[in-house]
């Protein structure tokens, strides 16, 4: 391993792309910290500090901000805009004919697919930043948890319209230097920039929680819980890299003097097909009600609602939030992986190619045969991403440990990318000759 990244500086053209991966994400960085125009700095620290305490939904936006949410800063949205728009494009890919035409016309199909998911996010950041105006002038707007809907502080003391559409388009601004900023990486750097942005605000935040934990529940605790995080990083690795093959044999053709095909292959299936793509959609279903509770009354049937809404579906301990949860991680789980590998066209590839799963006849049976292998080995995978987000919940609720950084949705996403990441530079190490980091 050590040799490997001696070699990875060795190799000018990787050290350059490296240190420019290094300086964008050092800008990222800089950019959390830079608050937004009009905004109470003191409030603002306040809030910061209630959610460190207990975070309920806003911790899960926290989490993709790198803290930048809380601070009210440039970056405050993360790159959270952008995944949503990515994930509602796929899924409209299999819905409208015209992006499905896009996505089968190759690298110029894909570029038209790409900007407009840039206008998409664009469009949701303007929506998400006008609603965290409404939302941090009203004290939270019950993100915090808690019984209540407001935690009392004032964000933005000068709630005139001038000042909203200046916050607004600053932070919308900030998400649009954000994918440029990822597109750089992918271009001119190591290449994965939106997950790398990611992967930097979730590793962010570990050494700032770990030493939370350490002074509020000992060292002994803290050495047990990093000891949990170990197993589940192993636990994770082997998940993410385990996978089904299905064999496929390709008849033998003779066009002219040659003989084509006759070979093997297979079609891996990824035990987590999805990624951590079911934690965001259940995450975001439980984020919608906590929205619109603040648009009803405070006093009377409105009062109702939204003390139900903050006790059971943002309290991480609760019982009806860890249940509805783990189903809709589940769910979608089931969801996006039907949308990402279609065993129809599949099928249909396989029998164009001249190839066949042997002892299994082409076409409906290959299907049929496809889409069995792929919901068996789904459930595992959704039953596993489902324990992974919960467990700071249970950990809640047994532990008493409010925020816990290394277990959950911040280590499956920082192993991910991490993965992607090694692969990338192993891959271009290969090219140079130079033993790769998964040798």
């Amino acid at each position: 391993m050590l040799s490997s990244v001696r070699n990875t500086f060795r190799v000018p053209d990787l050290r350059g792309k490296i240190l420019f991966t290094l300086f964008i994400l050092a800008l990222y960085r800089f950019g959390g910290f830079i608050p937004a125009p009009g905004i109470d700095l003191d409030a603002v620290e306040e809030l910061r500090r209630q959610a460190e305490q207990g975070a309920g939904v806003l911790g899960f936006l926290q989490l993709f901000s790198g803290g930048a949410l809380t601070q009210f800063a440039l970056f405050a949205l993360g790159i959270m805009p952008y995944i949503t728009a990515s994930i509602i494009m796929q899924i409209l890919t299999v819905v409208i004919p015209k992006l499905e035409e896009w996505q089968q016309m190759g690298a110029v199909g894909q570029r038209k697919i790409t900007q407009w998911t840039r206008y998409l996010a664009i469009t949701i950041a303007l929506l998400q930043s006008t609603g965290l105006a409404f939302l941090f002038h009203n004290g939270g707007g019950g993100l915090l948890g808690g019984g209540g809907n407001s935690t009392g502080l004032d964000v933005l003391p000068t709630f005139t319209p001038f000042r909203v559409i200046v916050v607004v388009l600053t932070l919308t601004a900030g998400h649009a230097l954000l994918m440029w900023m990822g597109e750089l990486i992918s271009q001119r750097g190591i290449g994965n920039g939106m997950s790398l942005l990611i992967f930097a605000s979730v590793v962010s935040s570990f050494p700032a929680a770990g030493a939370q934990l350490r002074a509020e529940k000992g060292t002994a605790l803290l050495v047990i819980l990093l000891g949990l995080a170990i197993v589940l990083l192993v636990a994770i690795v082997f998940v993410e890299q385990g996978q089904r093959r299905i064999p496929v044999q390709f008849a033998k053709r003779v066009v002219g003097r040659r003989m084509y095909g006759g070979q093997s292959t297979y079609i891996p299936l990824k035990v987590n097909q999805s990624g951590v793509i079911p934690i965001i959609f259940a995450s975001s279903v439980l984020y919608l009600p906590v929205l619109l509770t603040n648009v009803l009354p405070s006093s009377g049937w409105g009062a109702s609602v939204q003390s139900w809404v903050s006790n059971n579906l943002v309290q991480p301990d609760s019982i009806f939030y860890v249940i509805v949860y783990g189903f809709l991680i589940i769910g979608f789980a089931y969801f996006y992986t039907a949308i990402a590998f279609d065993p129809a066209q599949q099928a249909e590839n396989i029998r164009k190619q001249g190839g066949f799963i042997p002892g299994i006849r082409p076409g409906p049976q290959t299907e049929r045969y496809l889409g069995r292998i792929l919901t068996r080995i789904t459930l595992p995978g959704a039953l596993f991403i489902a324990f992974i987000a919960l467990l700071p919940s249970l950990l809640l609720a047994f532990a008493d440990v409010q925020n816990f950084p290394f277990a959950g949705t911040s280590i499956l996403i920082a192993v991910g990318v991490a993965l992607e990441t090694m692969k990338q530079i192993d891959s271009q190490l290969m090219m140079r000759n130079y033993e790769g980091f998964l040798k």
